[in-house]
């Protein structure tokens, strides 16, 4: 297969690279990388006319359901729905059922996703932490400071990485979105800022005392960002993520008492939004997840106490991305490619793409002027549960190629 995408802008942060070429793709391998390529016989051939080729961008915390949540999301709609996003990987966390805490689980989800469009998407399971160690019952959190010590220790041992869903479950009972104004004036059982920093102050404290890694998953607070940023002068191995949900709504859209805006960590405040932008500027966050957590129309469709945690996210971050951080300027497109790229890969110890003659082409194509208006009713993803249907954005990914695979969104 040979594939020739014209007048690329080519982005490669860890390199300084930002140029316009052709690129000649042959049997999944980048063959040629210069300013003017002449097809020749069977040659897909794309003209780009600008826009941006980048290294593959990977979501690390995503949410596929499968197996045992069919009716919410499967790995090969979830990874329609990747593809169609602009990623050519993701992490998919444990809260299957069974858990993703066995190694027949880790091969079904991986054979699985081979099926899906030839392998285009590459997947990494995320392991479960389970309560008393018996891979029974998940816990979202591991409360339990001995037990978060000597998960942190056998990770370190084998290379790997604990991810924390930081948050002190005693503080959080019955909470269904942010401690405040909004929420006293709703009547609705709040969820207090302080469950999550409590949580992300004592690890960072188990971190420092058995130099460990740790990684924070979707921080929402402004506390949150100012004690990771505090952690990182200390030159401490810690690293996070934020949502596109964290840093675009309040708690204010909470007064609809629309499902699709009850998510965990909840929404915040405008000044938790503009500490993690400062944070996201600074580098005190290093990565972009979306913590795409699908549900069915009828799971959501009901009183916003009962309705479930959570939000579809992988087909419109580019999109929110580029609307709320870069047009703006509160990143660079390189600082975005170094989000949503580079960091998840460093991170997880994979290999970070590079954008050479020789290499393997994974990589993923950006249309930075594409305005567009989001529409849930054409998302490749089962579920439909996302509060930003209608909105209108700019950027917009263009296709993926990855695995000798082409995908054209």
């Amino acid at each position: 297969m040979k594939i020739l995408l014209k007048n690329a802008r080519i982005i490669e942060p860890t390199k300084g690279i930002d140029t316009v070429a052709d690129v000649l793709i042959v049997d999944g391998i980048i063959e040629k990388i210069a300013s003017r390529i002449h097809s020749g016989k069977s040659v897909q051939e794309f003209e780009l006319d600008g826009k941006l080729v980048v290294p593959g961008f990977i979501d690390m915390h995503v949410h596929l359901r499968e197996p045992g949540f069919e009716h919410k999301e499967t790995i090969e709609t979830g990874l329609a729905a990747a593809a169609s996003g602009g990623f050519t990987a993701v992490c998919c966390m444990p809260n299957t059922n069974p858990p993703i805490d066995d190694a027949s689980v880790v091969k079904f989800i991986k054979d699985q996703s081979k099926k899906v469009h030839d392998g285009l998407v590459d997947v990494y399971p995320v392991a479960a932490a389970t309560k008393g160690r018996e891979g029974k019952e998940l816990s979202p959190t591991i409360e339990n400071p001995e037990l978060m010590r000597r998960a942190m220790e056998y990770a370190d041992m084998l290379g790997k990485i604990i991810i924390q869903h930081s948050e002190d479950r005693s503080l959080t009972k019955g909470g269904v979105m942010n401690e405040g104004f909004v929420s006293t004036s709703l009547g609705l059982p709040p969820i207090p800022a302080v469950a999550e920093e409590i949580m992300i102050e004592r690890d960072i404290k188990l971190t420092e005392y058995l130099k460990t890694r740790y990684h924070a998953a979707h921080i929402s607070t402004a506390g949150s960002v100012e004690i990771i940023r505090n952690a990182k002068k200390k030159n401490l191995r810690i690293t996070c993520e934020v949502t596109p949900h964290h840093f675009t709504l309040t708690d204010e859209a909470v007064r609809s008492f629309d499902t699709n805006t009850k998510m965990n960590p909840p929404l915040r405040t405008q000044d938790d939004i503009s500490a993690i932008k400062d944070g996201l500027k600074d580098g005190t966050i290093d990565v972009i997840a979306t913590d795409h957590a699908p549900h069915s129309f009828d799971e959501k469709e009901v009183e916003f106490l009962a309705a479930p945690f959570g939000i579809v996210g992988l087909e419109t971050v580019i999109g929110l991305a580029i609307t709320e951080l870069v047009v703006p300027k509160f990143l660079s497109i390189c600082q975005l490619i170094e989000k949503m790229s580079v960091n998840p890969r460093k991170i997880f110890n994979l290999p970070v793409i590079k954008i050479e003659e020789g290499e393997k082409a994974n990589i993923t194509i950006i249309d930075m002027d594409k305005r567009w208006d989001v529409n849930t009713n054409e998302f490749k993803s089962k579920a439909k549960n996302s509060p930003f249907n209608g909105w209108k954005l700019t950027g917009k990914s263009y296709g993926i190629i990855n695995n000798g695979v082409i995908y054209i969104s």
